[in-house]
């Protein structure tokens, strides 16, 4: 595109903000990590990870009276993954994060179409994991209704794999993508009501899971329904939650789900302007040692922003333990205002598993975590530290000796936020 061109298309789009909100903003976000224990167990003979990398995004946003379009764009890399003067992205993650379409069809009624962020409540079943550089999203269809304290959205979604063209053009709608709970087909209802202090809400939600026989060819799908409900409630100085869900049918590789459970309670309570104290606990339920290779009781949270629970290291549910003896997570926490622009947050977390190891064991250690951030004029500085305390059955969990084991697990990260608004 030339630059006469260019310089057309943006007039053009300003020009037209005088009858619609034309927006562009975006975001870089560079951090640096040193990993020594992160996500699990580390050697005592295994070298610490230390790393950078960024997300780039850049956000077109549009809006009329009757539709809203959104477009997202990003990058995620690591310092120095590009070879000098190699002219391809090596690494191919340029992509369209967000691409949608919000149609208002009266004034309760819409439809919103395309690549977006699923986001409810807490974001325990489903979340934008924006902690990751990459996030999540999905290509849904939802229609919406938002009526004073009343929402209501249901979303369906149909995955296709375009690689096996030939086939898709005639019979052969098999969905090739497979793991991390990827799944062909979902539909699924989100309804939530406020009265002054007081929320609920109820999600229920139906995953179709592309299945193979022992041929690797399409076998149909296995079916998983997951259902619940997140109550809220905040007054004054005190606030408190829960979530309570339940998962059955067949979860990927068709194995029976023996009713799986997840239970939470968290409350805080803000002591002066400057402090809030907090505690609470989780329940995942895991697989015991009693179910056949084909059935599980474990629950998994499917879509949330996982990082957000169970301890900044990621030892749960963040691409792993997926099938494992589930968790109880009991912790208290604090918040600190240092100042008008500063803050730290401390948490301490214990872990155990809801069901037993193979050797009889279900504690599983304790983490720390620390927080700090600071707020600029135009951007933010994030800084964190963790360190896991790990147990003789985290040991065994994620199969690492415990004489072989480093005696220190811990993870050092620091964050740079800029999200300017260009127009």
């Amino acid at each position: 595109m030339t630059k006469i061109t260019l310089l057309t298309v943006l007039l053009l789009m300003i020009s037209g903000s005088c009858f619609a909100q034309f927006s562009i903003d975006g975001e870089l976000r560079p951090r640096t990590e040193f990993r020594h224990g992160y996500g699990t167990v580390i050697a005592d003979d295994a070298d610490p990870g230390f790393g950078v990398s960024t997300r780039a995004r850049v956000n077109l946003g549009y809006k009329k009276e009757t539709y809203e379009i959104y477009i997202g764009v990003q990058d995620v890399f690591v310092w120095g993954e590009n070879r000098q003067l190699l002219i391809e992205d090596e690494n191919n993650s340029l992509s369209l994060f967000q691409a949608w379409a919000k149609l208002k069809l009266n004034e309760n009624w819409s439809t919103k179409l395309g690549r977006q962020v699923i986001a409810y409540d807490d974001q325990r079943i489903f979340g934008g994991v924006d902690w990751t550089q990459q996030g999540r999203n999905h290509d849904a269809l939802l229609i919406q209704l938002g009526k004073e304290s009343l929402i209501f959205d249901a979303g369906f979604a149909y995955n296709q794999d375009y690689d096996n063209a030939a086939g898709f053009q005639n019979v052969d709608n098999t969905y090739y993508t497979t793991g991390f709970f990827s799944y062909k087909t979902m539909q699924y209802g989100y309804v939530k009501n406020t009265w002054n202090a007081f929320s609920a809400s109820f999600l229920f939600m139906n995953n179709g899971f592309q299945e193979f026989d022992i041929d690797n060819k399409a076998d149909g799908l296995s079916h998983l329904q997951t259902f619940g409900t997140h109550l809220a409630y905040a007054k004054s100085s005190f606030d408190v939650a829960s979530n309570i869900y339940l998962q059955t049918g067949h979860r990927q590789g068709d194995i029976k789900v023996n009713t799986g459970l997840l239970a939470s309670l968290d409350a805080h309570y803000k002591v002066t302007t400057k402090i809030k104290l907090g505690a609470g606990f989780e329940y995942i339920s895991g697989k015991s040692q009693d179910e056949s290779a084909d059935e599980t009781g474990a629950f998994f949270p499917l879509y949330g922003t996982n990082h957000k629970f169970n301890g900044y290291m990621d030892y749960f549910y963040v691409g792993n333990h997926a099938n494992s003896v589930g968790l109880v997570d009991i912790h208290v926490n604090a918040n600190f205002k240092l100042g008008e622009k500063s803050s730290l947050s401390a948490s301490i977390l214990n872990f155990s598993g809801a069901e037993e190891l193979p050797s009889g064991e279900k504690s599983l250690g304790t983490e720390i975590d620390l927080v700090f951030q600071h707020k600029f004029k135009e951007f933010s500085v994030v800084a964190g530290y963790s360190q896991m305390f790990a147990s003789d059955g985290m040991y065994e969990l994620k199969g690492v000796s415990e004489d072989l084991a480093a005696d220190s697990q811990n993870w050092v990260w620091a964050m740079l936020v800029l999200k300017p608004k260009f127009l």
